[in-house]
């Protein structure tokens, strides 16, 4: 009788992974590489994410929510643009699932093609005056596919490369895999200014637009390639025996690190409160209420960028010099006292608006250098890939998922002195986090 082995009754990419290890058993992977492939994995995560962001204020209030005004238009645009925070809980369990049972490579090319594949298929939508509502329940099924494949694409590689930093420097290895929110910022951003200041605005509401969101498919299957190639690695094989990037159900995490899910969460919130404030909701505040053209801001956005990379990195110097959970309250406080400010920046012309942008992504990057390495550090080594996961999800549901729709609702009813308000909300939140919080800097990163 020939026997069936479980593995093959059950297809899974783990064989794959060992023999791939075996193979590459000499080539020890350097921490430089494995940035690398952290940032770029990273890069396109937040290019898709920005494309659909910076769309949902130039593209879907007229393609998608042409019977209504601007501003109505552009606040159902922001609803849906929430949906993928609310999917994204949801697509960690069901990946975190199919990690355990199937392996983490099959993980990362089911959740990387959904990525890319629903932004790419963005790019076909039809309008409102085309399809009637099949055009709003087409947008939001497949933004609810970019948020359930942004839960999959959690690799652990970031934890990987914590987990080869050297002890002294943590807080530079940490501030490694943020890099990739600004990188893509800058391709997505560069990207629409393009088409904007190039094609009439009949043209790039018929076809310019599309060509972003077409990109998508190609950058993240080049991202796959670069993940794959480190899941394959004899550093990742030797954790993952170890347990340590290993998935665990969820309901074995929260019962060991339930608190932990809960401050780490809340930890981030000011820096995830102003990441809308600065890239989405000003692009939307300068297109309805501004004669600033879009395409100049983001060119201003894209140079924002730039110093939010420079914060970023300087972030890492901070962290290791001060200590991580001092460098988060600073960077809450700092934010706080930008928040005074923000609306008589935003609201002083065209010269304000430019500050506005440029101080405010240079207080993100200082803040949100260490918003992922201060919610890992929270858990013990075992639970820490599927601790990161759903920390990070809860943190952008609660901190940023409703943040452009907020701000804008507030802002245009009551006026823009309200989004420090909101802004404040964010500061206040990780500042108790991290009073309630003991294990920011004794835990081994």
């Amino acid at each position: 009788m020939v026997s069936v082995s479980h593995e093959s009754l059950n297809p899974t990419s783990a064989g794959l992974e060992r023999d791939a290890r075996e193979m590459h058993a000499r080539a020890a992977v350097d921490p430089g590489s494995i940035a690398i492939g952290v940032i770029i994995g990273r890069t396109s995560e937040f290019f898709d994410f920005f494309v659909y962001a910076i769309a949902s204020v130039l593209v879907f209030p007229k393609l998608i929510f042409p019977f209504v005004d601007p501003l109505p238009g552009t606040l159902l645009s922001f609803l849906v643009f929430s949906l993928a925070f609310i999917a994204r809980p949801v697509g960690s369990f069901i990946f975190m699932a199919i990690d355990r049972n199937y392996g983490r490579g099959v993980k990362l090319t089911i959740a990387m093609v959904l990525l890319g594949g629903s932004t790419a298929a963005m790019s076909f939508l039809p309008g409102f005056n085309d399809v009637g509502v099949y055009a709003i329940i087409l947008l939001s099924i497949l933004r609810i596919c970019q948020g359930l494949a942004l839960g999959g694409a959690w690799d652990g590689l970031a934890s990987l490369l914590a987990l080869n930093a050297p002890t002294n420097r943590r807080g530079w290895y940490a501030m490694i895999p943020q890099l990739g929110a600004p990188i893509g910022f800058m391709l997505a951003s560069a990207l629409f200014a393009y088409f904007v200041a190039n094609l009439s605005t009949v043209d790039f509401l018929e076809f310019g637009w599309r060509y972003p969101f077409f990109c998508a498919f190609m950058v993240n299957v080049v991202a796959l390639f670069a993940r794959l190639r480190l899941v394959a690695t004899p550093e990742f094989g030797a954790l993952l025996e170890r347990h340590e990037l290993e998935p665990v159900r969820m309901s074995e995490l929260l019962r060991v690190h339930g608190r932990d899910v809960l401050i780490g969460a809340f930890v981030p919130l000011a820096s995830f409160a102003t990441f809308h404030l600065v890239t989405v909701f000003p692009l939307g505040w300068v297109t309805l209420y501004s004669a600033q053209t879009p395409g100049s801001f983001l060119l201003v956005e894209f140079l924002g960028a730039i110093c939010g990379i420079v914060a970023i990195v300087c972030s890492g110097l901070l962290a290791d010099r001060i200590g991580r959970r001092n460098q988060l309250a600073v960077g809450a406080v700092l934010i706080a006292i930008f928040a005074f400010v923000a609306p008589w920046l935003l609201d002083g012309g065209v010269t304000g608006r430019h500050i506005y942008v440029v101080l405010g992504f240079t207080l993100l990057g200082l803040s949100f250098g260490q918003a992922a390495g201060a919610s890992a550090s929270r858990f013990s080594r075992n639970y820490r890939y599927s601790g990161s996961a759903l920390t990070s999800d809860l943190s952008w549901l609660i901190g940023a998922g409703f943040a452009p729709f907020v701000a804008l609702a507030l802002s245009s009813q009551f006026g823009l002195v309200y989004t420090s308000l909101y802004l404040l909300s964010g500061v206040v939140c990780t500042l108790v986090a991290i009073f309630f919080s003991k294990t920011l800097e004794t835990r081994d990163n």
